[in-house]
């Protein structure tokens, strides 16, 4: 069968290059192939997989929504599926946080719920200009691909990627330089020749960048910067959201309320395609139909969404096995670290990484992982880190295996 992806599949794949098994089944943590050949599943499909493969509680909800003929296509029409996660969601998230947010169902993807953020953002404020971050990732559509820092990935785009201008992240100058001293002088200098921006948007915690993680006080000093100048605040937290850090959404720990929050990947659940674009409602400016999208509103995504929702944060069980996890797997990584000098830990909660000074370095072991049995990906500008996403439900032993391999493809490496 393989055959057939090399002579048929457009060569833009890469996954099926990265891990060369063709895939037939999963089940929670783990993926088989079609020989029946059993893998460790520690990428949770970018993020996309918080609650596992094919959660059984997930799956009875939406067999008996489609046995039952529920609504499967339906736009933004009202359906019972969309009402009661609507009134899940903030039973669950909202109310408890003390958040308010308006609720907008774009395109099902990530990149769609930061399209639509961009746009809301210049619409409310008048202005074009959009602030991003070094080694921020948002997308692949031409307004995602603006506040993106990964040049190959710009470089796709075939045109000039305009209106954006990308700022240090946390830590970019190792400490040596105040957090905020050169955005804020900018836009102080009416000299500077910097346009007044609309929002600014941020990963709390960059995958695709490397799994660059932010302190909580840098976060707060973003927030109090954007409000004195009338600046948006937009969370991108499509990977790290639905508990990747530990609390539902990746920016609690710091105290904030963005004015908009991305979703996507794992708020649908059960891996089903869906995003959100919350919105604080004073920014709810946006005409009927002035956004839309076909398959905005997946409602089968909805019904396990709901379901995510019910079964995972009716308390903080789930946040505080997500929070020992990752200490333990943080725990194993500090430990290769004092092995092997030159390798950085790095991350929070279930989203962690392990750095090399030579790049080529992380490629090798996740191909070392994945000849012991076990999916693991790279991440950052060359690929130099490992990056461990399991599921969230993953058990103890299921992890301390993953930590095994780990452990055994880091050494197998750099022996």
């Amino acid at each position: 069968m393989k055959d057939v992806f090399a002579t048929q599949e457009s060569e833009v794949r890469s996954y099926s290059r990265t891990w060369p098994a063709t895939f037939d089944r999963a089940l929670g943590s783990w993926l088989y192939d079609e020989s029946g050949n059993a893998y460790l599943d520690f990428f949770a499909g970018a993020g996309a997989l918080n609650y596992g493969h094919n959660n059984p509680l997930l799956k009875r909800k939406l067999i008996e929504y489609i046995e039952r003929d529920g609504i499967h296509h339906g736009l933004d029409q009202a359906t019972v599926a969309r009402g009661e996660f609507l009134r899940t969601i903030d039973e669950k998230l909202f109310r408890p946080r003390g958040l308010n947010y308006k609720v907008q169902f774009p395109g099902p993807t990530g990149t769609n719920s930061v399209e639509a953020a961009l746009k809301l953002a210049r619409k409310i404020t008048g202005r074009e200009s959009i602030i991003s971050f070094t080694n921020a990732f948002h997308g692949m559509t031409l307004g995602s691909l603006s506040v993106t820092g990964n040049s190959m990935k710009r470089g796709g785009a075939g045109i000039p990627l305009v209106h954006a201008t990308p700022m240090p992240y946390d830590n970019y100058f190792d400490g040596q330089v105040d957090d905020f001293l050169y955005f804020e002088s900018l836009l102080r200098d009416s000299g500077s020749g910097l346009n007044a921006p609309a929002a600014v948007i941020v990963e709390t915690l960059q995958g695709e960048g490397g799994i660059n993680d932010t302190r909580a006080e840098w976060l707060r000093g973003l927030s109090e910067l954007c409000g004195r100048h009338g600046i948006l605040l937009i969370v991108d937290d499509v990977q790290m959201g639905c508990g990747r850090t530990g609390p539902f959404f990746s920016f609690e720990h710091a105290g904030i309320e963005p004015d908009i929050v991305c979703l996507s990947k794992s708020i649908g659940g059960y891996g089903s395609p869906l995003a959100l674009t919350l919105i604080k409602p004073e920014h709810d400016v946006w005409e009927p139909g002035e956004h839309n999208g076909t398959f905005r509103g997946n409602n089968p995504a909805l019904v396990t969404a709901t379901e995510a929702l019910r079964q995972y944060w009716s308390d903080d069980e789930l946040e505080r096995a997500t929070l020992a996890k990752g200490e333990r797997v943080g725990e194993a990584l500090l430990e290769l670290c004092a092995d092997h000098p030159g390798l950085l830990s790095k991350g929070r909660g279930l989203a962690r990484g392990l750095g090399f000074a030579e790049p080529e370095m992380a490629g090798k072991v996740s191909k070392a992982a994945f000849d012991r049995g076990m999916i693991l990906e790279t991440s950052g500008p060359s690929d130099e880190v490992v990056k461990v996403m399991p599921p969230l439900t993953i058990t103890e032993d299921e992890l301390e295996r993953g930590i095994r391999i780990i452990r055994d493809s880091v050494r197998s490496v750099l022996a």
